[in-house]
């Protein structure tokens, strides 16, 4: 399964990539928003998706809205990692179409459950 990562800090994206690469899932990474809208029009994109919030050039908000529009019969699981927690923060985020929601710091745990949750319905 092919997994994007949509996060402009290196060190959390080399994190993030490194726990799923162990576990054998196909990353693409990237650094922004505007990479990661990219990915999504591709014919191979990724069924699974964690994007950060706060992105230069385009934010995880608007990638979100964006991968609702396109016309798939099998739409990406996204799930919003990002360090706003509040309850409207979740709200928001979901209303715009994310499937899932992960507070920073992460803990590999909840990373792994959501991700396995994800799977399940892609």
């Amino acid at each position: 399964m092919r997994i994007l990562i949509a996060e402009d800090d290196l060190t959390s994206r080399l994190v993030l990539s490194a726990m799923l690469k162990k576990r054998e899932y196909e990353v693409v990474e990237c650094t922004d928003g505007t990479e990661a809208w990219s990915e999504f029009q591709k014919e191979d994109a990724p069924s699974l998706a964690i994007i950060d919030w706060m992105m230069p050039e385009m934010d995880g908000l608007e990638v979100v809205r964006r991968v609702r529009t396109l016309e798939t019969t099998q739409p990406p699981y996204c799930i919003m990692l990002t360090a706003k927690s509040e309850k409207s923060d979740i709200i928001t985020a979901l209303e715009v179409g994310a499937d899932d929601y992960l507070v920073k710091p992460f803990d590999s745990g909840e990373l792994w459950a959501r991700v396995e949750i994800g799977r399940a319905h892609v």
